[in-house]
């Protein structure tokens, strides 16, 4: 119990620069996944808790509508997923989640990130494999027996359930997404989920101290900057402040 993971939720920035890239890295998301799902949030989940998500971090609704109609539209930008791993100040281990519409150029401006922190890209798998890939949903609740008889009812590959200070945290391999959310739906009804969404949570975490703190704030600072990157995950473990 009590596995580390983060809470991707963008924090809603200050400058309308970095507002306009959030709402830029969202309508990439919707984008993809309605073109993958379609575009009705009632018949694809992933998009409905994107939408959700986008909403909670007062994303424009026009910028959500602006990436739905290009979606159910022929043609388009056409991105594809990208993922590069490496390793962090300190050794720590760094997972960044990007959509491209060009390889090349978001290969070179991470590398370039990795680089200007002292960090070192690595190989396709060289970090992955020391993550669980993994559903994560946590809404407002303390009756965890019932939780987990509903995803059992519904054939449910549950991997764990936390109950902790009112709230609880279902961890699903990220393959039983949409099954799990569905089965939770129907048992409970509509919940507003405080987590919902497909994570990286690592195996174990590497504490960082001195001068591997700056350097890796660094280059998470940098990925973020990046238009390309939607999300970075990472085993580091920060000093608390």
């Amino acid at each position: 119990m009590g596995r580390a993971f983060q809470n991707r939720k963008e924090s809603m920035a200050k400058t309308a620069a970095a507002k306009t890239k959030v709402y830029s890295k969202y309508g990439r998301e919707i984008y993809v996944v309605a073109k993958q799902g379609g575009t009705d949030p009632n018949g694809n989940l992933a998009l409905r808790g994107l939408i959700e998500r986008a909403k909670k971090d007062q994303v424009p609704s026009h910028v959500i509508d602006k990436a739905l109609d290009k979606a159910s539209g022929v043609g388009g930008e056409d991105y594809s997923p990208a993922r590069y791993e490496g390793f962090g100040p300190g050794s720590c281990m760094v997972i960044v989640d990007c959509l491209t519409d060009n390889p090349n150029r978001t290969f070179g401006e991470v590398r370039t990130c990795f680089n200007r922190a002292k960090s070192k890209l690595g190989t396709p798998g060289s970090v992955s494999h020391m993550f669980d890939h993994c559903a994560i949903l946590a809404f407002p609740g303390d009756d965890e027996e019932a939780v987990l008889e509903a995803l059992m009812e519904a054939d449910v590959d549950v991997t764990d359930i936390e109950n902790e200070e009112g709230r609880i945290t279902v961890f699903a391999p990220h393959t039983e997404y949409a099954k799990a959310k569905q089965a939770l739906l129907d048992a409970f009804g509509e919940l507003e989920f405080e987590v919902d969404e497909i994570q990286f949570v690592p195996q174990t975490t590497t504490p960082l101290a001195g001068d591997d703190v700056a350097l890796f704030e660094k280059l998470v600072d940098a990925l973020n900057d990046c238009d390309d990157v939607q999300n970075v995950f990472h085993n580091a473990e920060l000093p608390e402040a």
